[in-house]
Formats: structure tokens, C-alpha cells, sequence
């Protein structure tokens, strides 16, 4: 890279580590302040949903202002909607009101993520794909490993953990005036709605599978960021407890990010998503049995983190293998929409699972769906596509 792609790549890094922090903290702690508050868990996965349903409402209108305006205004706008509504949480409490703003921040995070992810597969060259987006992944994980220990603020004052949240996002949004702006390369391509679609159809068909990992980090993400936490507290486990646990993921995943992405390059990036998810679903199941032991569940959670933590990324440098450069945009629109999928239903469902499983280890749910999608991807092909279609 240039010096000034290198001055770009680490802007846009610090960009997504603050995104991260924002939203590791803001699963539990919602889930927190609401099972206090004595809401069920049902209506509590619900309303943590409204994250993903707001990427996936805005979805569809990504690409084309995208295409046209190009990165940094879409980032910037991404990041205003983010900052505003963060900094708004304090001013009213409500599960309506912060359902319509969780709604609002799952816009403008897309925005921010969409445009970083595309903007960072595009300078980057093959053999350095897999090392710059695992450290995009690495950053994000960081910031979201940090995110659930700021959940304890609440004692101090119950919006003191938003307020503190949306300043760090503006200090690193600041630094996004400071670059140039780019377009995506293939400015041909049709900008109508109808082409938007043509290009999600083709893209879905060049590299279905590689949006497997988002889908499964999105459901893991999310139901143990926002259900989880209610599944601890009822089995008498304290909030500083579950915020360790929640960490110990992170940081796991945090430890592993850039050599899994180091070794994808080298060996390919299927056998390391396999590796992963059977070695996800084994450490889950693990802590499912000893879940007895606060020491077992954070060692297993930390060990889970390593294997699963690094699905995400993998991911997409996977589909970005497949997908030829003119669908690049759309490709990593569609990794956003199979996370923000897993990321809307790991909530609801993680929810439904507690009120009716009888007392069974909610981990045995997160294992399940990791040796499910372990298998799928390990009988299913998929075939690279010309650069057109």
C-alpha cells in the first residue's frame, strides 16, 4: 500500500473500533437496564432486533448513493445518525423509543460499515486481502470486547454509559474530514433500483456460501450481547460476572483475528471458516456442560472466541475471493444484510429459547446452529464468476 492508502486503511480502522465499542456496549447494556426493569425476555430480544431491522430497511437504498456520491459521504452521514441517536438514549426512557432509536443507530452502522469494509476490499491487493481485513475485524472486535465493561456505568448513572459511547464516536468521526473522497471502480454500472437488484441476484449465486460465517457471527454476536446476559442473571450469575464473560469472547476472537486472516491467505479461506465453526460449536458445547463453573464458562467462552470471533471478516475476504470487482459493493453489502439476518433472529429466538426451553443451557442453542452451518458449508461448492455476468 501507498502512504496514503496506509494513512486511509488506519483511519477507517479507528472508525470501526469505536463503532464496535458502541455496539458491544449497547446490547447488554439495554438487556441490562430492562430485565432490572422487569421486561420480558421475549419483548427484550425484540426489541434488540431493532438494530438489524434497521440495516436491512435501509439496505436496498446502500448502493446506489454509494456509487454516486461515493465513501466518505456515506460514512459521514453513517456516523451522524450514529453519534445523534446515542447521545439521545438518556433523554427518555422507553421500549418503544428506544426500539425506533436502536432502529435509527442499525441505519447509520451500516452506512459506516458498509462503506469502510467496500472502500478497504478495494485498494487492497490479494495477498495482503486476508491480513487488512482480519485488522478490520481485529478492530472491531477490540472496540466490542471493551464495550460490555462499560456496562457497570449504569450504577453510577444509568446514561452515563450512552453519553460516554456517543463522544468517543464523534472523536473518531472527526478524523473522517481528513480524508479524500474515492467511488467505487465501475461507475457503468446501472444505478437504478432494477440493477441493484440484478447485481444482488449475481452476486448471491457467485458466493452464496461465503455469507454463511456473517449470518452465524451475527446470530452469535447478538443473542449473547443481548439474551445472554438474561439468561446469566437469572442463573445467578452478577452483572460484572456476565460482562467478563462477554469479554472473554471478544478478547478471544480479538487474539486470533489477524493469524487466522494471515492464514487464510496461505491456505485458503474455507478450510479456516471450518475449522472455525466445528471449533465453535465444540467450545460452546463445553461450557454448556460446565456451566457450573463460572472459570469453565469464561475459559470456554475465551476458546469459543478463538475459533468463531474471526467469522465474520473471514467471511468476507472469502466472498471478495469469489466476487468479481465490479460486484465488490454489492458483495459486501449482501455480508452486511447475512449478519444483520443472524443478528435479528439471534435475539428473537434466544428469547423464545429461554421462556420455553425448560432450563436448558442456552449455549447448547449457539452450538447447535455453529455445527449446522459448519456442515452446509463444509457440503456445499461454490464457483468463482467471470468479472461479468
Amino acid at each position: 500500500m501507498t502512504a496514503n492508502e496506509k494513512r486511509r486503511f488506519w483511519i477507517l480502522v479507528s472508525i470501526v473500533s469505536i463503532s464496535g465499542f458502541s455496539q458491544g456496549m449497547l446490547l447488554p447494556l439495554i438487556s441490562v437496564i430492562f430485565e432490572m426493569d422487569g421486561v420480558s425476555s421475549a419483548l427484550n430480544g425484540l426489541n434488540a432486533t431493532g438494530l438489524y431491522i434497521g440495516t436491512i430497511l435501509i439496505t436496498p437504498f446502500m448502493e446506489i448513493p454509494l456509487r454516486k456520491f461515493g465513501y466518505k459521504p456515506v460514512i459521514l452521514i453513517g456516523g451522524a445518525i450514529v453519534i445523534s441517536s446515542l447521545l439521545v438514549f438518556p433523554l427518555w426512557k422507553s421500549v418503544l423509543f428506544w426500539y425506533i432509536l436502536r432502529l435509527l443507530i442499525g441505519i447509520g452502522d451500516h452506512a459506516l460499515h458498509f462503506s469502510t469494509q467496500t472502500w478497504i476490499t478495494s485498494f487492497s491487493s490479494k495477498e495482503r486481502l486476508g491480513r487488512n481485513i482480519a485488522l478490520y475485524g481485529l478492530s472491531f472486535g477490540l472496540g466490542f470486547a471493551i464495550g460490555p465493561l462499560f456496562v457497570p456505568l449504569v450504577n453510577v448513572f444509568e446514561g452515563l454509559p450512552f453519553i460516554v459511547s456517543g463522544l468517543l464516536c464523534l472523536l473518531a468521526w472527526t478524523f473522517v474530514f481528513f480524508l479524500d473522497n474515492e467511488h467505487p471502480g465501475h461507475m457503468h454500472e446501472s444505478s437504478t433500483m432494477k440493477g441493484t437488484m440484478q447485481r444482488f441476484k449475481a452476486s448471491f449465486l457467485i458466493a452464496g456460501f461465503a455469507f454463511l460465517p456473517p449470518f452465524s457471527y451475527g446470530f452469535l454476536e447478538s443473542s449473547l450481547h443481548a439474551i445472554f446476559p438474561v439468561y446469566a442473571l437469572r442463573a445467578g450469575i452478577d452483572v460484572t460476572s456476565v460482562s467478563i464473560i462477554l469479554a472473554s469472547f471478544s478478547v478471544g476472537g480479538i487474539v486470533s483475528q489477524l493469524p487466522l486472516g494471515i492464514l487464510s491467505d496461505r491456505i485458503g479461506r474455507k478450510a479456516i471458516i471450518l475449522v472455525a465453526l466445528f471449533g465453535g460449536a465444540a467450545s460452546f458445547s463445553g461450557a454448556a456442560f460446565l456451566e457450573a463453573s463460572l472459570t469453565a464458562v469464561i475459559s470456554f467462552f475465551f476458546i469459543a472466541g478463538l475459533f468463531v470471533g474471526s467469522t465474520f471478516s473471514l467471511g468476507i475476504s472469502y466472498m471478495t475471493d469469489l466476487t468479481p470487482r465490479n460486484l465488490l459493493p454489492t458483495g459486501n453489502l449482501l455480508c452486511g444484510v447475512f449478519f444483520s439476518i443472524g443478528s435479528l433472529t439471534g435475539p428473537f429466538f434466544g428469547g423464545v429459547f429461554l421462556e420455553w426451553s425448560g432450563g436448558i443451557s442456552y449455549m447448547w442453542l449457539v452450538s447447535s446452529l455453529l455445527l449446522l452451518i459448519g456442515l452446509i458449508s463444509l457440503l456445499g461448492k461454490t464457483k468463482p464468476a467471470s468479472e461479468t455476468y
